[in-house]
């Protein structure tokens, strides 16, 4: 089962943060891919792999200049295509017609375009509230697969403490 996100309309001056941490979500709940789309961000890359490499894989980010092509092509290669939406239905009534299939999920930017609606095999929301599109996906992909996942290649391993920070070095 293969989990990748598309995000789509990256913004530099104004989602940096935003985006970043769609991708530090989509990673640490086990997604292996994110792909974005709008403006090309070296630096949000340049980040994301730093953190990839320190604390461990795989997890890979790309930048789409026709992010419709994508998802079309995803659809081709068999891939489940999810947009969560706060428009969708209430994604807990899906969660076994989602369940060991790969999945591409879809995050919004700024205005999401009605083709990724009619794309999707799902439009699925968390809540019928706005909210966050990082809150949406990491909710979703802790409800759906878990939290724990495996690394690969990890450098720095952080120690959970009860009070303080404790990183050791592998």
């Amino acid at each position: 089962m293969q989990i990748e996100v598309l995000r789509l309309n990256h913004r530099i001056g104004r989602d940096p943060r935003i985006s970043t941490h769609v991708c530090l979500t989509a990673r640490a709940f086990g997604a292996s891919k994110i792909y974005y789309s709008g403006q090309k961000d070296s630096k949000m890359e340049g980040s994301i792999n730093k953190i990839t490499e320190r604390f461990g894989g795989p997890f890979e980010i790309e930048y789409t200049k026709n992010d419709i092509g994508l998802v079309v092509n995803k659809k081709k290669e068999g891939f489940l295509i999810i947009h969560l939406t706060m428009y969708g239905k209430d994604f807990r009534r899906y969660k076994n017609k989602t369940k060991n299939k790969n999945i591409l999920i879809i995050v919004g930017g700024e205005k999401v375009e009605s083709e990724f609606y009619n794309l999707a095999g799902y439009n699925l929301s968390i809540t019928n509230q706005p909210i966050s599109e990082v809150s949406a996906l990491g909710i979703y992909l802790y409800e759906i697969f878990g939290y724990r996942k495996k690394f690969s290649n990890v450098k720095v391993k952080i120690i959970g403490k009860e009070k303080g920070k404790l990183l050791k070095q592998l």
